[in-house]
């Protein structure tokens, strides 16, 4: 009964707390909040932009990028894939945006955060380039990650950076830990990893297996 209590509270109009996770009021973190790193050992910085990179080489390695989804609605690309190898192309650059900017300019972990594309666009285009989670895709069995997102607004655009328990950070998804900032912390955050879409590795909600990602900054 307790975990349901949670579950309905959780499920309130996201209305209701969307003022909650503006910038003029950021989420607090604890003081021995850990900074993510990147792959030179530096502190993220929200200010800069960065490439999410594999940890692994060859056929397992690949960064992220942006591309066009199979039979989109949307009018811009609106998808994030990953390489099927890193010999080849890199990836798009992104910035991260966190909910506790009163802590100066680090991205720290287990923080609730929007991931955006740093890159030029139309203004058509511009929330195309900020990370979300779409419908469930009953072909795949799951729910992908696309574009169309909002920044500091209480719906499907947050995500967390955690530690892996392999090689490097995981990204979590974790959108009822902004809804209902009362229930159990990441109780309700999913996994992102990769399935397969037309033959192109698609970020996605995953069971098990989650993508090992580290940062490499855009010079």
């Amino acid at each position: 009964m307790k975990c349901l209590f949670l579950l309905c509270l959780c499920l309130v109009p996201i209305v209701v707390f969307s003022s909650t996770f503006t910038s003029e009021n950021p989420i607090n973190l604890p003081s021995d909040a850990t900074p993510v790193l990147d792959v030179t050992g530096k502190e993220l910085d929200p200010r800069l932009s960065y490439r999410i990179i594999s940890t692994f080489w060859g056929a397992l390695g690949g960064d992220v990028y942006l591309g066009k989804s199979p039979n989109p609605d949307a009018p811009c690309a609106n998808g994030v894939f990953r390489y099927n190898s890193d010999v080849g192309p890199s990836g798009t650059p992104v910035i991260f945006i966190g909910s506790s900017s009163h802590f100066g300019p680090h991205i720290f972990e287990d923080e609730l955060l929007n991931i955006q594309f740093a890159i030029s666009t139309s203004k058509l285009c511009v929330s195309y380039t900020i990370w979300k989670v779409g419908d469930y895709d009953a072909s795949l069995g799951t729910m992908l990650l696309e574009t169309g997102g909002t920044i500091g607004q209480a719906d499907s655009s947050w995500f967390k950076i955690v530690k892996s328990s392999r090689f490097g950070y995981n990204l979590l998804y974790c959108p009822v830990t902004i809804i209902c900032p009362s229930c159990p912390d990441d109780q309700f955050c999913s996994k992102v990893g990769v399935v397969h879409q037309n033959g192109k590795r698609r970020l996605a909600l995953v069971k098990d297996n989650p993508l090992d990602v580290s940062f490499k900054q855009v010079q």
